[in-house]
């Protein structure tokens, strides 16, 4: 083992998939590291300043430092490279184990996915357009967003349902000559308060009453500015306003959009939800990876701060300090195994052959990013809870993990059952094992015998 405990991030890639990862991202990768430290964690004091602090202005500015970062990012070559080049051909050519790692640089700083334009929603909201979108889809907003000129809307959660059950989807879209109508309402409308989204992508029902129901439904594309649609509020997140982005409450009302620009077509709105949600969740996982990490370094800062002793001593001489770091680290390196396993999966197939690896990292990161924030607010105190350090706010978001792109209970639930239709396999291979030892047994004259077994008795109980 290395006694250098200052790495880059390409010395850094697990042994495991190193052979996986190309020169070229290698070297990626470290720019990716140096853009993020030097650059975009220097600004990110510039960008709240410019951002504003009134609701008003922090929903209606698009701080100008954000399009300096974006310039240097395109000049670096850092742009797009969560598109993977297995599937798609307008990416900047990585796999997903190799954006995988460069995704978990990124989360370092709030700025940097936006800076290099591999920020949610928009990513997920790329792939659709990407494998789903017409050519006069993609030129129309898909090209755009590519370039980072605008901003999206993904439209699935409502208010009055339970949306982890996309089935349970309400909002109308119904034909009416030459238009789709919309009428509903969505709320968690992750983008939708940004000045620069322009388009959302919205999942309804225009079938309600087929027998299938998956086939209920559809995703169609509705310009921000279309007549019709009211923004109610931004919904914060354990009181996080995350403006400029934000998630909107939203109604419909009479909105009429062109036939066109349905995704697909009618009845194909489960696939295309599925298609985008799969990949959407294992670069939340990815991230939050990256969270973890700088979760941990606070940690380590804490503990050894000179200043700070408890009972006569620092904090890392104390045994519970270095006992918690030690299961973080242990955590952390096996959620990022994890992720890139799906990562992997995904390469080697798409999102829906690697179901199984993408849930088991959606579950299993956000819990190693939840506990690893834990034990570093509770070792930085009153401090840990405030805006004087980023854990509070890192806190409220690992713990929203849990619920968005599925709640954890929907995917235990799925990973449980599928587990379970092992069992007659399971059953019937240890019935042909126990029957093969006692035929081995009986093969060589023996029998099988307990030699635990005493049988030692004081006789037989006294009579009454």
């Amino acid at each position: 083992m290395s006694k250098n405990r200052n790495l880059s991030a390409s010395q850094r890639i697990p042994p495991l998939v190193a052979h996986l990862v190309s020169d070229r991202a290698k070297k990626a990768l470290d720019v990716v590291e140096k853009f993020v430290e030097e650059d975009c964690i220097p600004t990110e004091g510039v960008w709240q300043t410019q951002l504003g602090t009134t609701t008003e202005q922090r929903f209606n500015t698009h701080p100008h430092v954000m399009e300096e970062l974006k310039d240097k990012a395109k000049k670096l070559g850092l742009w797009n490279m969560f598109l993977p080049k297995n599937h798609f051909k307008e990416g900047a050519g990585f796999s997903n184990i190799e954006y995988g790692l460069m995704a978990e640089v990124l989360a370092r700083s709030g700025l940097a996915s936006e800076a290099t334009n591999c920020a949610a929603p928009d990513t997920g909201n790329m792939e659709v357009l990407a494998k789903y979108g017409t050519d006069a889809q993609k030129k129309q907003w898909l090209a755009p967003l590519l370039n980072g000129e605008i901003r999206s809307a993904f439209l699935m959660t409502e208010p009055d349902i339970a949306s982890s059950d996309a089935t349970n989807i309400n909002l109308r879209i119904v034909k009416e000559g030459n238009s789709w109508v919309l009428n509903g309402s969505k709320w968690w409308s992750s983008g939708a308060g940004d000045p620069r989204c322009k388009v959302y992508i919205v999942m309804g029902k225009n079938d309600p009453d087929n027998k299938n129901p998956y086939l209920q439904q559809s995703v169609i594309l509705v310009p921000a500015s279309t007549p019709g649609i009211t923004i109610h509020r931004m919904l914060s997140v354990f009181g996080y306003d995350d403006a400029p982005h934000g998630h909107g409450h939203i109604t419909f009302e009479n909105v009429r959009v062109p036939l066109d620009h349905i995704v697909l077509g009618p009845g194909k709105g489960f696939e295309i939800i599925q298609g985008r949600l799969g990949p959407g969740r294992i670069h939340h996982a990815m991230r939050s990876i990256g969270a973890a990490e700088k979760a941990l370094d606070y940690f380590i800062a804490r503990i050894n701060d000179p200043k700070k002793t408890t009972f006569g001593k620092p904090l890392h001489e104390h045994e519970i300090m270095v006992e918690r770091l030690a299961k973080s680290r242990i955590e952390i390196d096996a959620a990022r195994l994890i992720v890139l396993n799906a990562a992997l999966a995904i390469d080697n197939g798409n999102a829906a052959t690697a179901k199984k690896e993408i849930a088991q990292a959606k579950v299993l990161v956000p819990e190693a990013l939840a506990n690893t924030l834990d034990r570093a607010i509770q070792a930085w105190g009153a401090a840990g809870v405030c805006q004087d350090t980023p854990l509070a706010n890192m806190w409220a978001h690992a713990r929203t993990m849990r619920i968005v792109d599925g709640p954890d209970e929907v995917h235990l639930l799925q990973l449980g059952k599928n587990e379970n239709k092992r069992a007659q396999v399971v059953i019937e291979k240890l019935e042909k094992q126990s029957k093969a030892k006692a035929a081995a047994l009986s093969a060589k004259g023996l029998e099988k015998k307990d030699i635990l077994y005493i049988g030692k008795s004081t006789g037989p109980g006294s009579k009454l």
